[in-house]
């Protein structure tokens, strides 16, 4: 199959592109199709300039009305008694039963205080550690 000579003699016509939708909507644009007479639509959005709660008023009031406490359970003073007496009955300190947990003695001391929200698995190593059931049913 024979191609020709390998030349293509067909014109190539190169056109600048038109502006696009985002050029027409500069300033300069907008302002040079004002003063030429051009037709220029302009439409207010909603919301526009980002994610500013301007219609805050209407969740005000609902919040105001709230009355209910939202707060975390903390460990019961049960829970912080058998925790206790648990530790001192291997005669540990709370340090040593953070060091054998594998928890920083802050945690054990929270426990204890009662300031702890409770945690299923620093439980388990506790019951472990101590050989106390400080989970479930008594």
């Amino acid at each position: 199959m024979y191609m020709g000579g390998g030349q293509d003699f067909n014109d190539v016509v190169i056109r600048k592109n038109r502006p696009s939708s985002a050029a027409s909507r500069k300033p300069g644009a907008v302002n040079q199709a004002l003063r030429s007479g051009g037709q220029v639509e302009t439409v207010k959005k909603y919301g526009a300039g980002g994610n500013s709660q301007r219609s805050a008023a209407k969740n005000t009031a609902r919040i105001d009305d709230e009355t209910e406490e939202l707060t975390h359970e903390r460990v019961s003073t049960d829970l912080k008694k058998l925790i206790i007496q648990g530790r001192t009955a291997k005669k540990m300190t709370q340090a040593a039963l953070a060091q054998a947990i594998n928890e920083k003695p802050q945690i054990v001391q929270e426990y204890e205080q009662g300031k702890a929200i409770p945690n299923n698995q620093v439980l388990g190593k506790m019951e472990r550690a101590l050989g106390v059931k400080l989970r479930g049913k008594k």
